[in-house]
């Protein structure tokens, strides 16, 4: 049975109904909601998708203050733009919402429809859909993780999907089948607020939710193991890294602009430059993962000296930092973090005391 004949017309238009009156309620105060436009849709959006709405708050506010528009952007310095996203991660998200700004602000009209934000790089199909319906109304579904995990406890979907892309696009028939084409903003919204709030992915509150009689999953007991996917593979990986300072400075190693992870952004240095010609003082570690990757950072504590000095000068992407300017050097989160622990652990910098 294909899934949209699971929900008839008249079920899903009681769905949308009993949604739409439980999202009027319960729906958690935003700044991109209380004012909506398709830059601040748009900015929202990049920022939300991988990163916890409750970290994206403060960003978002401090974001639009600085740059009110597409043109106040267009306008921005890109090592600015970094800077101000460090700590929402997966950093290519600011370039592409630069690059947006830029191409959107030549434009005498802006776009309305999906297909239309589709073509601007970095806005995929999730993101053109919100943009188009929370903005313009357009009749389109988002389908998210918290869509697509509503969406296979209604269907009773017991199918393991390889990963997160191949579910949505399995379960966006059923989604543009449900979306209120009246309120498709809202009804978006609302199918996003019940994932994240009722059918969560642990625990989910079955008995307060507001569309749980059309629910397979919770007729047969089912809810808290779907959806299902296959099992990823986890990776290790251990980095040495040198902290490095020079009276008010730090070392740090920037980026390339055309590599693939972390362009432009600046970190601690790793101790490969060093060609194992150092002592360090202090160590400790740290963890963090991306994607698939855990990685364990045993970051050094090294003495400058003239020797090092010399190895730093042969190395064009080592760069120092003054500490009252870390906070605006496009440093990516955990090791922006790492530093700000370090300097405020330490009495002076030259007695730098383990984190």
């Amino acid at each position: 049975m294909p899934l949209r004949e699971i929900i008839s017309a008249n079920n899903a238009l009681k769905f949308r109904k009993a949604l739409l009156l439980w999202f009027v309620k319960h729906r958690r105060p935003m700044p991109w909601r209380e004012k909506v436009s398709a830059y601040r849709t748009v900015v929202s959006e990049l920022m939300c998708q991988q990163t916890q709405i409750a970290t994206v708050i403060p960003y978002f506010n401090r974001w639009v203050k600085k740059w009110p528009d597409f043109k106040d952007l267009a306008r921005s310095k890109e090592s600015d733009v970094l800077a101000s996203w460090a700590g929402l991660g997966y950093y290519n998200r600011a370039r592409y919402l630069r690059a947006c700004a830029i191409e959107i602000s030549q434009l005498k009209i802006l776009p309305t429809t999906a297909m239309e934000w589709q073509k601007f790089k970095g806005i995929g199909p999730y993101t053109a859909a919100a943009i188009s319906s929370i903005a313009y109304d357009e009749p389109v579904a988002v389908v998210d993780g918290n869509v697509v995990r509503v969406l296979a406890r209604i269907a009773g979907v017991k199918k393991v999907f390889s990963d997160g892309s191949t579910a949505v696009k399995y379960f966006t028939p059923l989604a543009n089948h449900l979306v209120d084409v009246q309120q498709p903003g809202d009804f978006n919204q609302a199918m996003m607020e019940l994932g994240a709030l009722v059918c969560r992915k642990a625990n989910p509150s079955c008995s307060i939710c507001p569309v749980a009689q059309w629910c397979r999953a919770k007729k047969e007991n089912l809810a808290e193991s779907l959806p299902r996917f296959a099992p990823k593979k986890r990776q290790q990986a251990i980095v040495h890294r040198a902290l490095i300072f020079d009276q008010d400075k730090l070392l740090l190693q920037r980026n390339p602009s055309d590599v693939k992870r972390l362009a432009g952004m600046a970190e601690i240095p790793e101790v490969d430059f060093l060609n194992n010609d150092f002592k360090s003082q202090k160590s400790w570690v740290r963890r963090r993962t991306i994607g698939s990757v855990t990685y364990e950072e045993n970051i050094n504590l090294i003495t400058l000296n003239s020797s090092i000095r010399l190895k730093i000068k042969k190395q064009p992407t080592l760069e120092w930092v003054a500490f009252k300017h870390i906070k605006k050097a496009a440093i990516t989160g955990p090791h922006l973090r790492w530093i700000e622990e370090w300097i405020n652990l330490s009495d002076r910098p030259e007695r730098g005391k383990a984190l």
